[in-house]
């Protein structure tokens, strides 16, 4: 598949695509024209970059993960190291805090659009 290809497949932009492989989170082939060649497990693989990466988890922490995720979208427990598990606790103690940010967030919003609902109701 060419990156425009996989780009469709996946929303991902072809900018993105290029910086992952920079990254080493994916790879292609190149034809002889210079052009990417992927194969059809890069579109499960940028599929999954990309619900780690809306989920708040960095580039790094996924650069460490993906060895987990070979062969489907399933976490390989064999495969997964003390120290992968320890970066993926403080991950999600990460993710906990600004969850309880958003949450408090949401809730001023809420308060504030009460108040001035009823503000405006009440004669």
């Amino acid at each position: 598949m060419r990156i425009g290809e996989v780009a469709a497949a996946t929303g991902a932009s072809a900018r993105s695509l290029r910086h992952y492989e920079q990254l080493g989170l994916i790879a292609s082939r190149r034809e002889p024209n210079g052009y990417r060649d992927y194969d059809e497990e890069t579109v499960v693989r940028v599929r999954q970059i990309r619900g780690l990466l809306d989920s708040g988890i960095p580039t790094r922490v996924i650069e460490r993960m993906l060895p987990c995720l070979d062969g489907g979208p399933d976490i390989l427990p064999d495969e997964a190291t003390p120290e992968l598990l320890a970066g993926l606790e403080q991950e999600r103690a990460s993710l906990d805090a600004r969850i309880a940010t958003l949450v408090r967030s949401r809730e001023a919003l809420t308060g504030y659009i009460a108040t001035v609902t009823a503000a405006r109701t009440t004669p």
